[in-house]
Parts: structure tokens; sequence; C-alpha cells
């Protein structure tokens, strides 16, 4: 498990073809010289026509960049898929019920399964939740869980994402891509859709919406505005769903309800997806000096005038020190052993584990607990002994503000590079979408490390992204 020698998805250890792969590589063997050459010119066409980018922060190469796309897709087998489905979905209802649980009696800290102080002075904690009754008792509607393989049968669950998990229109663009650019393929092989994503979306929204919603309730996407790292989502997700994109100011609450100013009057707003921060929703519960948000929406939404998606408060659940007792939670509530595996984790909290930690730097990998994106992460065997004297300091000073886990070999998949195709690191973020029903879209998004040995696969590190393939039976 621990870094060595990577589990190759696509070859055995003797170097013959593993099953799922099979029509894939008899495919590869079919191109002429120049096929992949040509392909992955088209698809940077498409993606540039699209307006696929993203916003890297701090980059000095402009704002604005295209997420690099790898033509040669990742094949996950029917009996693989089942069994990760599974894991996730346990970790879904396990996860929404801690959220219930820790907003209301909070049984699990009575009981002392989980430590009072992680979660009442966490950041992350929202007191304005407490005894609030979301909608069908949801929190998290929208899950992306990021998973990695380091084996034939061994998937480790790396984070929950149960606050605004992005990516999802690069999975989607990325299929578009794939059934233009490489048809006959998908006559070969029967590969699970992914394309009714956006209508399962609105599905789920519809089913949370408030009680006097009537049949067709009205689903609006919140977004900060074009200058957003993920403004390319909120709006393509706005648009595939038939859903009105919105800004703050183009909101108002008025008797404890939520509108929408249009050009023929104000319209009712049942359902909002918001792509914002808790801290920004509404300057009159949270911070006053947002501009983003609506001001009242909170007090209309605790009425039961509204739906948010997802709930303020969820990130508690996806905080880098809870996750070390998901399995624990997982236990508490449903009484089952977890499918899925976590990361083993240090915590530096504890005298003895954050000592083993500092004389150990350069084989482990450091994250901030409130980290994402690849930033304030620490790779011990990429990293300088000035950058590991840096995060030495930092656990030092904020042993709380950090986690740390072993080095994981995470398992390789073949991408078109520079010099033909080779391995490269990949890990898979699924998507989960939790109303009337959980639905979980088969594959999801499959980050890969571009460069040679890297082991970052997130876009602002320059990580690309893969289509992936879940056969059917």
């Amino acid at each position: 498990m621990i870094a060595g020698s990577p589990f190759d998805e696509m070859h055995n250890a003797d170097g013959s073809v593993r099953e799922p792969y099979h029509v894939l590589d008899q495919w590869l063997k079919e191109q002429p010289a120049q096929a992949l050459s040509l392909m992955a010119a088209d698809a940077e066409a498409i993606f540039r026509r699209l307006g696929i980018t993203f916003a890297v922060y701090g980059s000095n190469e402009g704002t604005e960049k295209l997420i690099p796309f790898d033509v040669i897709p990742r094949i996950i087998s029917a009996m693989e898929w089942r069994r990760l489905s599974k894991g996730i979905e346990q970790r879904v209802r396990a996860l929404n019920a801690f959220l219930y649980d820790i907003y209301h009696r909070q049984e699990i800290l009575k009981a002392g399964r989980v430590p009072e102080a992680l979660i009442l002075q966490n950041s992350a904690f929202c007191p304005e939740m407490m005894g609030l009754d979301p909608a069908r008792g949801i929190y998290s509607h929208i899950i992306g869980v990021d998973i990695v393989r380091v084996g034939p049968d061994d998937f480790y669950v790396l984070e929950d994402n149960l606050r605004t998990p992005s990516g999802v229109s690069y999975m989607l663009e990325d299929r578009e891509a794939m059934l233009q650019l490489a048809p006959e393929l998908f006559q070969r092989l029967k590969v699970a859709p992914v394309e009714n994503y956006p209508e399962n979306l609105r599905r789920t929204m519809e089913s949370v919406a408030p009680a006097g919603a009537g049949s067709s309730p009205n689903l609006v996407v919140l977004t900060p505005g074009i200058y957003n790292s993920a403004y390319f989502e909120h709006s393509f997700l706005a648009d595939q769903m038939g859903a009105e994109l919105c800004e703050g100011h183009d909101l108002f609450v008025e008797g404890g309800k939520v509108f929408m100013r249009t050009t023929t009057g104000p319209e009712r707003v049942d359902v909002i997806y918001r792509r914002i921060d808790d801290d920004y929703i509404d300057p009159l519960t949270f911070r006053p000096d947002s501009m983003l948000g609506v001001p009242g929406l909170f007090d209309a939404y605790g009425a039961g005038n509204v739906t948010l998606v997802n709930a303020p408060g969820t990130g508690i659940a996806d905080d880098k020190a809870v996750y070390t007792y998901v399995p624990e939670i997982i236990e508490f509530y449903l009484g089952e052993k977890s499918l899925l595996k976590n990361v083993p984790t240090y915590n530096c909290t504890n005298d003895d584990e954050r000592a083993y930690v500092l004389e150990h730097l350069e084989e482990l990998v450091v994250k901030e607990v409130h980290g994402s994106g690849g930033y304030g992460m620490l790779v011990g065997p990429a990293s300088t002994k000035q950058m590991r004297e840096e995060f030495k300091r930092r656990i030092l000073a904020r042993p709380d503000n950090y986690i740390v886990q072993p080095t994981l070999a995470l398992s390789t998949c073949p991408t078109f590079v520079n010099k033909g195709i080779a391995p490269r690191h990949v890990d898979l973020r699924p998507y989960v979408l939790v109303g009337d029903e959980i639905r979980i879209t088969p594959g999801g998004l499959t980050r890969v490390a571009l460069k040679k040995g890297s082991l970052v696969v997130n876009s602002s590190q320059g990580g690309g992204t893969k289509d992936t393939w879940v056969l059917e039976e």
C-alpha cells in the first residue's frame, strides 16, 4: 500500500493485459502512428471551443487555463464498480446520519465515539444549524468521494467532499469528447452512461423542495460570479438542468420567502444549489461584509420556505480530522463495518504520533485539515529539506491543523504523453446525489498526474482528466 511498485490497472504482473482492458488494448494496437496525437489535438480544440477552463490562483501564466485531457479512457469492470458503489452508498448514508445527529441530540459525542472538542470547537461546525430539520433530513445532497486504488481489490477513500464538490462538468464533457473522438470504441464496449447526471441532479433537487413548492419547484444555481474558479461548471449545470443561474443580487427575501428578480416581476424560488461557502451566503447571519449572499436567506431556510443544496454546516463531515473517524461513524449509525477503507492517518495532536511524523516527514503526506485543491500540502518524497523544515514549524505551531498519511502507491493507467503511451498515477471522484433516493453516477472524474512519477493529480497542480468507463454486465 505504501509507495513502492504501483498497481498497473491495464497490465498483470507478467505483462499480460487485464480482462477489462482487452478491447481497449486491441483498439490501441490498431491505431495508425499519428492517430492519438490527432485525437489529442481535436480534444483540445473541443474544450477550447466550449470554454472549459479553470482559474489558477497565484499563477503567473494568466488566470484561465485549459484542463489537460487524456484521450485514453480508464476502464472499471462491472464487478469492481458494484463493490465500489456499495461502499460509497454506505458512506454517504452514515455521513448524513452523522450530520443530523450532531445538529440535534449529539448521541455520538455523548457516547464518546467522536471527541466533542473536535466537533464543537471546529470552524466548520455551524451552531446556527442546531435543531433545524432540512427536507427529508438530508444535509449533503451532492457528494464527491475521492478514491484511490493500490491493488486489484484494494481501494481507499482519500477524502469525502460534502460541501460543494466540483469537477462534475469535466466528467460530462470528457464523455462528450470521447463520444466524438472514438465512437467505434463505444460500439465494441458496453459503457454505462453518465450523461443523465444533470437530469438526476434536477430530480434530486425537486425531491427536497419545501412542502408548498407544488409539482414543479423553481430551482436556481447560486454562483459567486464569473471570477470564481468553477464558474464554467456553475453555468454549465444550470444550463443542463434548465435552471436559472443567479448571483446574490438576483435574489431577495420577502415575508420569509426567497424570490428571484425577473423582467416580468418577482418569481418564488424553492431550491437553491449554492456554490457559495457558508460564511458568505447571508450577511445577516454570517459574515456581514459578504457581497455574494442574500440577506435573510438563512431565516427563510430555517423557516422551511427554501431548501439549500448542500445545507450549511455540512463541512464538519468532510473535515480531514473527522475523516479519521468515518469507520467509527459508519459502525455507530448503521451497525456495519466500513466497506471502503480509510487511509491510515496520524493525528498530530497525539504526542507519540506527532514525534513519529516529525522524524519521518520525507516519507509522508501532510495535509491541512481545511485545505483543498492540492494547496497547503507537503508530499514528503517530492519535498526539499527547506519545505520539510517549514512544515515542521507549522505542525509544531498548530498540530490540530494537519493530518498526516503514508505516501500511497496510487495505481497507474495508460496515458498519452509526449513520448507516446506511458503509465501515470490516477485517482477517482465518483459523484453521489442524495434525495428521494441515492443516485451514484457510474464512474466519475478520473484525475491523472501528467508529470512522470508525480502523485499530485489536482488540476491546480498540473494534473489532467480522463474519461472513466464503467463496463455494463
